[in-house]
């Protein structure tokens, strides 16, 4: 009766283990997507000070990378449980995930969780720019221009960029 059951504990070993090691790439994902939006809310935030007129247009380029990022993170969790060779493990975290924009289209078709957030991403980027996008993308090349302006936030998104790539997944 004894080896029966360790017979089985044996089994779920490497099944255990694989889990683990998939929750672990996935929270560090994850930490990369919320690192990348902070980062991007940040230059949003820092154009609209200077410039109050960029708001409208600002909130429209965050609900794009949130769209973005978001279909990267259920993908990134999809791709992780169901078919790993869209994952790139051998790169910095924030290439793991290799997506074409034919991919995305593909996605899209889906009826699913994951189609909904294609869908929407790919949305975005079919659809006409905002008529003030070309000012924001300046804005934030002014911005890009004077380290000075952008360095704390720059800093923060250093720093948990390193901390995520210092995290081990076994």
């Amino acid at each position: 009766m004894k080896l029966p059951a360790l017979l089985l504990s044996l089994a779920l070993v490497p099944t255990t283990a694989m889990a683990a090691s998939d929750t672990c790439l996935s929270n560090k994902y994850h930490q990369y997507i919320d690192a990348s939006l902070s980062w991007y809310e940040s230059l949003v935030t820092l154009s609209v000070q200077k410039d109050k007129n960029l708001q409208e247009v600002g909130q429209w380029f965050l609900d794009g990378r949130k769209h973005h990022f978001e279909l990267n993170r259920q993908a990134f969790d999809w791709f992780l449980e169901n078919d790993q060779s869209r994952l790139d493990f051998s790169q910095s975290v924030e290439s793991w995930l290799k997506l074409s924009q034919q991919d995305v289209k593909a996605i899209a078709q889906q009826d699913d969780e994951l189609g909904k957030f294609a869908k929407q991403a790919f949305d975005d980027r079919q659809s006409t720019p905002h008529a003030k996008n070309y000012e924001l993308r300046s804005a934030f090349a002014d911005l890009l221009s004077h380290p000075g302006d952008i360095e704390k936030p720059l800093n923060a998104y250093n720093e948990k960029i390193t901390k995520i790539e210092s995290i081990e997944c076994k």
